[in-house]
């Protein structure tokens, strides 16, 4: 499947009700085509698998489509070969979906958790979207017992940040820790060291879940600020 095949292949699988679905739903620069999610990992699998990351990868990504795919198959390489790339893809991503499909699909981050954590002290700083990916990647690959304090440290370094999608990312994070480690996550929101939006925004993702219990949830409200 050379380039051109691969834009007619996407062409083919667009769906005009899709696209106007996901334009509702997905704010970005790049055109949209209406290409569901399962084809595009579908193509991406291809790509790795007959050896055309290099050829794929040495053209620019002209829709949403062929960006969400362009961070699949950047996931899918070799560690050091994944790590090469993040410089010139990230700073592409201007929308949540990319960016959290992206970092789903980081799998190798599991093996390399203490390395990768400079890697994501670099992003943090950056701007939105680099920032998200971030703390998606804290939420995805570090909820564990020994990255805990770490993942409360990044919070605190980022909690002062305003703009939308870092302070969800945030929320979103605080959430599941809160999940896995309710005491040591009630602990941490106990403090109110959060901004009110991020702190009762976080509250209200625990409380949105079904894996919390309903006294708990309760509960929970005395911690809103």
């Amino acid at each position: 499947m050379d380039y051109e095949a691969f834009k007619t292949r996407l062409a083919d699988l667009a769906e005009d009700e899709y696209r106007t679905f996901v334009t509702k739903g997905v704010p970005t620069d790049y055109p949209l085509l209406g290409v569901r999610v399962p084809h595009l990992r579908q193509i991406a699998a291809e790509i790795i698998k007959n050896d055309q990351a290099a050829d794929f990868l040495s053209h620019d990504p002209q829709s949403f489509e062929e960006l969400d795919i362009y961070g699949m198959v950047i996931a899918a390489l070799p560690y050091e070969e994944m790590l090469a790339r993040l410089d010139t893809f990230i700073p592409l991503i201007d929308n949540w979906a990319i960016c959290d499909n992206f970092v789903s699909s980081l799998k190798s981050i599991t093996k390399h958790r203490a390395d990768f954590l400079s890697t994501i002290d670099n992003l943090l700083p950056g701007p939105e979207f680099s920032a998200r990916v971030a703390l998606v990647c804290l939420k995805c690959y570090y909820i564990t017992p020994d990255y805990l304090a770490v993942i409360f440290d990044r919070i605190v370094a980022t909690k002062d940040r305003e703009e939308y999608y870092i302070k969800m990312a945030i929320a979103w994070l605080i959430a599941e820790c809160f999940i896995k480690f309710p005491d040591e996550t009630w602990d941490f929101l106990a403090a109110k060291i959060l901004p009110k939006w991020t702190q009762n925004k976080a509250i209200s993702k625990i409380r949105d879940s079904y894996r919390v219990g309903r006294e708990l949830k309760s509960h929970l409200l005395t911690l809103k600020i």
